[in-house]
């Protein structure tokens, strides 16, 4: 098993399909799981999926709500965008990655799968993903020409 940080294909099939909108359709929802190291997420993984999702105190099934916190904007010939950083607080959870995925309630079209490099741990504390700076270097979505 192994998690492998990817922009998901599938994304990059919703995107020319129309059917995802990071700016204008507040209907949207995107959301962060967090996964153990039994996971198997990368750029084949199409949904959310509860399989190997962390569980434990302060860690709900489905994850945390993001927030975009940088519109989509491009760079020279990237575009790109940013979530705010998310935490789990108060929370005992051991997670090796994540999966940022569209809530739709049917679906859940998967959109990034991130990996931590290593099993990550609070205990009685906060969780955070901080997401990098929004740019066309580092954003956590990028969309680039080689």
């Amino acid at each position: 098993m192994a998690i492998t940080q990817a922009m998901c294909t599938s994304f990059k099939v919703a995107l020319l399909n129309g059917e995802m909108d990071f700016s204008s359709d507040t209907s949207q929802v995107f959301k962060i799981a967090l996964f153990t190291s039994a996971a198997t997420l990368d750029a084949s993984t199409t949904a959310y999926s509860t399989t190997n999702e962390v569980t434990g105190t302060g860690y709900t099934a489905g994850g945390n709500t993001l927030t975009i916190s940088a519109n989509p904007a491009s760079s020279g010939t990237t575009a790109f965008l940013d979530f705010a950083d998310t935490t789990w607080t108060d929370a005992t959870i051991t997670a090796r990655g994540a999966l940022i995925y569209k809530a739709d309630g049917a679906t859940n079209p998967a959109v990034a799968v991130l990996d931590f490099g290593a099993d990550k741990t609070s205990t009685a504390g906060d969780f955070q993903v901080q997401f990098p700076t929004a740019d066309a270097t580092n954003a956590i979505v990028r969309i680039a020409t080689p």
